[in-house]
């Protein structure tokens, strides 16, 4: 391979890796009259295959940025009810007055554009791109050989700590994982965390008292996981938490856990549509409240069986968070953090290990931010069990190793996001008719996850982006046939 056309090449994946996929595409089609050599001829023919997919899928990405803004503007939040939220609101005069369509309390333009500049892109205590690490705040521990489920105590939240700051090489954020009882209180693991363990840090403290909330204050490896919002109302358990952590400017993990089709649309698009708008009224309230407080996107979107439970062990629970991943890395900037690596089984056996390798592998390949449940995590986050923890980590160990060792050149993978022009329509037919399930929206696209897995298992079959892993889409399909 030439030099010159070896650095050429370098910077049209440097670009791709940018997200500026249309001047790769003019880089990659100059290069190629000149190029005699046939395998950097085969690289970049390659690549120009998948720029047209990309550049489309970054148009979607863009447009769910602004239907999300228009959920605000249009549709508006239902708080009218919640009176602390609305007094923040006039006081700040982001109620927008003149808007008589909206169903419910409809927002300023102006006034979001204006919230969501103040939204660190920077975040100090970032431990960088494809963080795996532990989460979901599971409400039981599974015990090897006990029947009997319960949370953790704490001897036990001791060794749970104990373990994972001797993971620190793999298990690069420690979420609390599992509910603890009353032998010890939140504030209590919060404590032992930040003695024992050095990196990024997260815990919940809506329960804690006022004095132990400013515990996070001014500490850049921790993060608050909060909510706010859900189906476009307020949790109004969650408001004055959410406002005193904010006050207190405590780094904010904004959760949303939207369900497919439960709780919110049923398409792709109109699905991380509603979570991004409910996601971003977060960050506007938090910046009203504190301007420049760090918010990190935390929508975490959940998919669902045919019985209608969640499901990690889904390839659509991977798709759908890597696709979100990819709304704030490549559109808005904004800190996030993903879902994934967990599985829907419940016990540890080598089909719950592999199906959270799975998970975690193409979560990767697609490029996300940080993800919590990676680790440890069962029964799509109703167990934490450390000896599954351990597993986990091993096979992190391993599969870091060989994502190491292939080549930099490989290029952006696309993930064939597919696109709903009703995506808008969608959220506000739901709003309307306040229950996903009935909407006409959401009955028209029951099959549209499918109809998507469909095809990325086409397009992986043709493209072995990493040989080396004997790609974990073809595993996963492989998997299956068998099963069937």
């Amino acid at each position: 391979m030439s030099p010159p056309a070896e650095t050429i090449l370098e910077k049209g994946i440097l670009l791709e890796k940018e997200a500026r996929f249309k001047q790769a595409k003019a880089l990659y089609e100059d290069i190629l009259p000149h190029v005699t050599d046939e395998t950097i001829l085969e690289k970049v023919r390659l690549r120009i295959e998948d720029m047209d997919d990309l550049i489309a899928e970054k148009a979607v990405y863009r447009r769910i940025d602004e239907n999300a803004k228009r959920v605000m503007t249009e549709i508006g939040m239902n708080i009218a009810e919640n009176q602390v939220l609305m007094d923040i609101l006039l006081e700040a005069d982001g109620v927008d007055f003149d808007n008589e369509t909206a169903l419910f309390i409809p927002l300023k333009r102006s006034y979001i554009d204006h919230c969501l500049e103040q939204v660190p892109r920077h975040m100090p205590g970032d431990p960088g791109m494809n963080t795996f690490g532990t989460g979901a705040t599971s409400p039981f521990l599974k015990r090897v050989g006990e029947e009997e489920l319960r949370p953790a105590n704490r001897k036990e939240y001791e060794q749970i700590i104990r373990l994972v700051t001797e993971q620190q090489d793999v298990v690069n954020i420690f979420s609390l994982p599992v509910a603890c009882d009353k032998s010890i209180s939140l504030f209590e693991v919060a404590q032992l965390m930040e003695k024992a363990y050095q990196g990024l840090k997260m815990i919940t403290t809506n329960t804690m008292a006022a004095d132990e909330v400013t515990f996070l204050q001014g500490k850049e490896h921790w993060i608050d996981g909060t909510s706010l919002i859900a189906s476009l109302a307020p949790m109004n358990n969650m408001v004055e938490p959410f406002l005193l952590s904010a006050r207190t400017g405590n780094n904010l993990l904004l959760i949303d856990q939207t369900i497919a089709g439960v709780s919110g649309a049923g398409s792709p698009e109109s699905f991380l549509t509603q979570i991004h708008a409910q996601v971003m009224f977060m960050m506007m309230i938090a910046q009203t409240v504190n301007p420049g407080v760090l918010c990190v996107h935390g929508g975490i979107p959940s998919v669902t069986e045919a019985g209608g439970n969640l499901s990690y062990s889904s390839p659509h629970q991977t798709f759908i968070n890597a696709a979100l991943a990819r709304v704030n890395t490549w559109i808005t900037g904004f800190p996030s953090a993903q879902t994934g690596g967990s599985t829907s089984l419940n016990d540890v056996t080598p089909q719950a290990v592999s199906e959270s390798e799975l998970s975690r592998n193409s979560l990767r390949k697609y490029g996300v931010h940080i993800v919590r449940h990676a680790m440890g995590a069962l029964g799509s986050l109703n167990f934490f069990s450390l000896e599954k923890f351990m597993e986990d980590c091993e096979r992190e160990r391993y599969s870091r190793k060989i994502f190491e060792e292939i080549p930099k050149n490989t290029g952006v993978i696309p993930l064939y996001f597919p696109g709903d022009d009703h995506a808008l329509e969608g959220v506000r037919e739901i709003a309307e008719k306040g229950n996903p399930k009935t909407a006409e929206h959401t009955l028209k696209n029951v099959d549209s996850f499918r109809q998507w897995e469909k095809i990325i298992n086409e397009a992986a079959k043709k493209k072995l982006y990493y040989p080396q892993l004997n790609d974990t889409v073809i595993d996963a399909i492989k998997v299956r046939e068998i099963a069937h």
